[in-house]
């Protein structure tokens, strides 16, 4: 199994936590119809169990069943081996919307007590999403992504080119993008590049276009100031009791929105 092959050597690298691309638990390329919620709870327990054995968070992307609804889940487990957060996709593709219903909140978890954030692959196009959360204190984003694009594509956003660097300078937080790579089913490809950014847009690592495999970065919290978050908190004068109403209602809307998924 993969994704025990890369918790391993995740922890080999003395790694904190691991990432996992968008629906890593099956695939993106799956015909979700035949998806019965009990597989989905085997193999989220089969990881946690990785998790605990190795003592190292593992994020993972995963279909999850809530109330016989499919939803496109990012999937939080602790070195316990404890499902901690679950969130789920807002802003859903076209080959999302065949399968899977929209989630209704901003992403807010902790892992070793901080604060941190997600966007599910398409959602890198809503800023909101990142901004809303880094005001209310997030300073890692955790991105997993399923690229399927035509080779054309695929090729234009490697080696960087997809604006993940102006989300991570502008919120002055750290950026984890974890990518499926390469040839993909029905003819589609995906550019691979996942990568670690720094909050002054510095890549810290960067895997290739061809090659599954673990990246792995020292990141300095002290450098995730959240600078421009904070400030936008302030000014312009107007807008400060309106951020407060936001922050409150997505910090809300995060905790109540995490539970009740059929884990």
């Amino acid at each position: 199994m993969l994704i025990e092959q890369f918790v391993r050597e995740s922890a080999r690298h003395r790694a904190d936590a691991v990432l996992f691309p968008e629906c890593a638990v099956t695939g993106y390329a799956y015909d979700f119809q035949t998806l019965e919620s009990s597989e989905i709870r085997a193999a989220l327990q089969s990881i946690g169990t990785m998790a605990a054995k190795r003592k190292i968070n593992v994020l993972v992307g995963t279909p999850v069943f809530r109330r016989r609804r499919l939803y496109n889940c990012l999937v939080v487990i602790d070195r316990r081996g404890k499902i901690t957060y679950c969130y789920a996709k807002n802003q859903l593709t076209p080959s999302d919307q065949q399968y899977f219903v929209s989630g209704n909140a901003v992403a807010l978890f902790k892992i070793d007590g901080i604060t941190c954030t997600t966007i599910i692959c398409h959602e890198r196009r809503y800023p909101e999403l990142v901004r809303l959360a880094v005001m209310a204190g997030a300073r890692i984003l955790f991105h997993p992504n399923a690229g399927m694009d035509s080779l054309a594509v695929s090729r234009k956003k490697r080696d960087g080119h997809d604006g993940i660097v102006a989300r991570a300078f502008e919120n002055a937080v750290y950026y984890v993008f974890a990518n499926s790579v390469g040839r993909q089913s029905a003819g589609k490809w995906s550019a691979g590049d996942s990568k670690i950014v720094s909050p002054d847009g510095r890549f810290l690592k960067l895997a290739d276009n061809e090659n599954e495999g673990v990246i792995t970065a020292d990141l300095n919290l002290a450098r995730a100031t959240r600078s421009y978050a904070q400030r936008s908190l302030q000014k312009p004068e107007f807008l400060q009791a309106h951020w407060k109403a936001m922050i409150r209602d997505v910090r809300r809307q995060a905790a109540e929105s995490a539970v009740d998924f059929d884990l």
